[in-house]
């Protein structure tokens, strides 16, 4: 039977993600439009991005936040170019965005001493094999495998190299060990449901020294620069950007962030995201069609969470047919209303993939689930009849 209750919000996309819950055009009424960044307002509203961004994830006091251009892309480009080539590098990838930072280091920095260490979609590589005597650069969530790192425990204090980690569909709902982390980047638009085109970028101590101390020998686009002088930039990490930041994007990040301060900071972000996945959970458990492309639960995502379907009348399809009906579950949903967006990613297995970050509802969530069983039940039927 056709389900009859319509999400309220019926957005499950992965980036742009859903707007915080009660958001409107209203909240950015104080933008300071027309304003230049490098004006006390810009930069006072700029300045408070970093300050309240520190406070909600605990970042320590002697940490660099910086607010630079081309969202968490840039930001982890400016690191690669930036940073790497001082010592080998080990490069762990697991799915798509991951194994663009291993084509940007072999196929564009063109680095001598580089590990790969890969695991298919799903799956994590074996963080013991890992060699933290180089940097290594790493994505904590997964956005297009569904799969993140359970937590910090592989990564030495004393490490000698330094831990870069893109943690894009991670920070805001999930906690980062900032000791262990010596580079982290996100963007806006993922768990805080804020607009695109921007970037955070965190350095830690040792980040900073290697900037320092380390000149990489190939040009560097203006773009990256973040020392002056063989000294760091310190005016990019007061929110002096380098080039000229949307005031309206950044209006609408202060605004989703006085609303993670108001439902509890971080622990009330987490929470969110944790009531999202344990709904899709319970629902998969007694769905009988449908799982999780990440098998095992300790590295499975709160916030990217993928689906692969496992009814045998699925199992028995090729490639392309399992393609074909996956996106089809996804387009009946759309053509309803009931859910935009949750198609899996192109270059992982065919499946379904539901953002379950901090602005989406759980019932939101809740109300969806009927709709792909109803869904599903339509592809398996037309399945049957072609068979």
């Amino acid at each position: 039977m056709k389900p009859q209750q319509l999400p309220r919000v019926p957005l499950f996309s992965s980036g742009p993600c859903a707007k915080r819950p009660g958001w409107g055009p209203a909240v950015l009424s104080d933008a300071a439009l027309g304003r230049s960044h490098r004006s006390k307002i810009g930069k006072a509203k700029l300045g408070d991005v970093i300050d309240r961004s520190r406070k909600i994830l605990g970042i320590p006091d002697d940490y660099r936040i910086g607010i630079v251009p081309a969202s968490d892309t840039g930001a982890v480009e400016m690191v690669l170019w930036s940073m790497l080539g001082a010592r080998g590098v080990d490069m762990l990838a697991w799915e798509s965005f991951g194994a663009g930072w291993v084509t940007d280091v072999t196929k564009q920095l063109k680095l001598d001493d580089v590990r790969v260490l890969e695991a298919p979609y799903g799956e994590l590589v074996d963080l013991a094999e890992v060699d933290f005597s180089r940097d290594v650069v790493f994505t904590w969530n997964g956005t297009t495998s569904g799969v993140r790192v359970p937590n910090g425990d592989w990564i030495p204090a004393g490490r000698e190299g330094l831990a870069i980690c893109d943690a894009t569909s991670a920070a805001f709902a999930m906690d980062l060990p900032w000791d262990k982390l010596d580079v982290v980047t996100w963007s806006w638009q993922k768990v805080l449901g804020g607009e695109a085109a921007h970037g955070m970028l965190v350095l830690s101590p040792r980040a900073v020294e290697r900037l320092e101390s380390y000149t990489p020998p190939w040009p560097m686009p203006k773009l990256f620069r973040m020392t002056k002088g063989g000294k760091l930039n310190e005016g990019i990490f007061k929110g002096e950007t380098i080039n000229t930041p949307s005031m309206l994007a950044v209006e609408d990040a202060l605004d989703t962030l006085a609303w993670a301060e108001e439902i509890g900071g971080l622990d009330g972000l987490k929470a969110r995201c944790n009531a999202n996945l344990a709904a899709i959970e319970r629902w998969a458990e007694a769905s009988g069609w449908v799982g999780f492309l990440a098998t095992d639960k300790a590295i499975r995502s709160c916030t990217s969470i993928c689906l692969s379907i496992v009814d045998p009348a699925f199992r028995s399809l090729s490639d392309e047919e399992q393609a074909a009906a996956a996106k089809k579950i996804a387009t009946l949903v759309e053509a309803e209303g009931a859910g935009y967006d949750i198609a899996g990613y192109r270059d992982a297995p065919p499946g379904l993939r539901i953002w379950g970050g901090a602005t989406v509802d759980t019932s939101d969530i809740e109300a969806l689930l009927p709709w792909l069983d109803w869904a599903w039940g339509e592809v398996k039927s037309e399945l049957a009849k072609a068979a």
